[in-house]
């Protein structure tokens, strides 16, 4: 594992204001230009102030541009959500990052099911995706209802139970030991969700709300309430072309075959707008606004909403290395740190998500000085919108072979 390190900037001859939101913008018309993202706006935040960009469109039929204010799903950036809030609660007393699952979910794990066992794995393991789970985002379970085109139209709105999700977690045997590998599965903060609400009484959205939300006056952030299908008002439609050919059985694509298994592409994007994800839960049902996510990197980053002991828990990382996930990186407890090594020397730490429709990512220093948030109303393409609207806000070299 590593611990936090200092930021440092490294001097470019057109580090201003000005010239970094002009990169910003030449990064949005490529997104939509050249990888085929409907919409996208990225929200910068510096000693200058906030800078809002947009290109595309909020909703293909009407053409509406996209604006301010914005209702976004922030997919798998709600795991940071889940880390952040039950560091609070281990500032106030009521349980350890330290303590096994079995302390406060004695019923769910057990050498039982299918080899796991809640005395080894903890709460620590769970939000640093190294607790040996199994990626359930692979489940048989959740692929046959989202894979392909026609099993989302019948299984759009579904609604899932947290008894449910759990059972989910623990259907697959174990990848690995306790702590031995990164393998990024939501189940672990399923987990996390249930022992929050386990350890106060409260629901989970009630304790987000509570240790995130409320103290940092985030007056557009929610977890969403299982049975919703639309956001607020304002929000932009939400498009999806990730399918796998409608008729594949999920179970039969291999690391062989897959390419040959999605859908051909120029097929039109799906809209995916109206849509139950009550399946992300604690993993990632967290709705905000681009403005807000901006307020949550610079206080996840900077340290100000968590004591200094869970902050250094929260950034202190491992590898990712070999687990088919975001290249140069490092994960910590629902959140992640770029290789300093890809960004000329630059701390810089982020969160991120992606879902049918949506994909969000939001990156900062960390002293908070510098931060931006991107989101597309399409799921993610490719790492290299990410890493150009990198280099553009915060001046690191390009990283090539993404």
């Amino acid at each position: 594992m590593t611990h936090p390190t200092h930021p440092t900037h490294p001097a470019t001859p057109d580090d201003t204001p000005d010239a970094r939101r002009a990169k910003v913008q030449e990064v949005l018309d490529w997104a939509v230009a050249e990888v085929g993202v409907p919409g996208v706006v990225a929200e910068l935040g510096d000693a200058d102030g906030h800078w809002f960009g947009t290109a595309g469109v909020a909703d293909l039929e009407a053409g509406t541009a996209r604006q301010r204010g914005e209702h976004l799903h922030v997919g798998s950036a709600g795991k940071a959500f889940t880390a952040a809030t039950v560091l609070a609660l281990e500032a106030e007393g009521r349980l350890s990052i330290e303590d096994p699952v079995k302390k406060w979910l004695p019923g769910v794990l057990s050498v039982a099911a299918n080899g796991y066992d809640g005395n080894r794995i903890t709460l620590r393991h769970l939000l640093s995706n190294t607790g040996g789970l199994f990626i359930t985002g692979l489940a048989p379970e959740i692929s046959h209802r989202y894979a392909t085109r026609g099993a989302l139209a019948e299984h759009r709105f579904d609604l899932w139970t947290t008894r449910e999700l759990l059972e989910l977690t623990v259907s697959q045997p174990p990848l690995a030991e306790p702590g031995e590998v990164f393998a990024y599965s939501n189940g672990g903060f399923y987990l996390a969700g249930a022992v929050i609400e386990a350890v106060t009484g409260n629901s989970y959205a009630e304790e987000v709300a509570r240790t995130v939300a409320a103290p940092l006056g985030l007056t557009h952030t929610f977890v969403r309430p299982a049975g919703d299908t639309l956001y607020p008002e304002p929000y932009p439609r939400a498009y999806s072309g990730l399918f796998l050919k409608d008729g594949v059985n999920p179970e039969d694509v291999t690391a062989e075959n897959w390419r040959s298994m999605f859908e051909e592409p120029g097929l039109p994007p799906l809209d995916t707008t109206e849509y139950n994800s009550s399946w992300a839960w604690a993993a990632g049902n967290v709705v905000s606004t681009a403005s807000d996510m901006l307020q949550v990197i610079r206080a996840f980053a900077a340290g100000t909403l968590l004591p200094e002991a869970q902050h250094r828990a929260m950034w202190t990382t491992v590898s990712t290395e070999g687990a088919h996930w975001m290249p140069h990186s490092r994960y910590g407890l629902g959140v992640f740190e770029l290789d300093p090594a890809v960004t000329g020397g630059l701390t810089l730490r982020g969160m991120g998500g992606s879902m049918q429709g949506s994909h969000i990512v939001c990156v900062g220093t960390p002293d908070g000085e510098r931060t931006i948030t991107l989101h597309t109303n399409t799921e993610f393409k490719t790492w290299e919108v990410m890493f150009r609207a990198v280099e553009a806000a915060f001046g690191t070299p390009r990283v090539s072979g993404l």
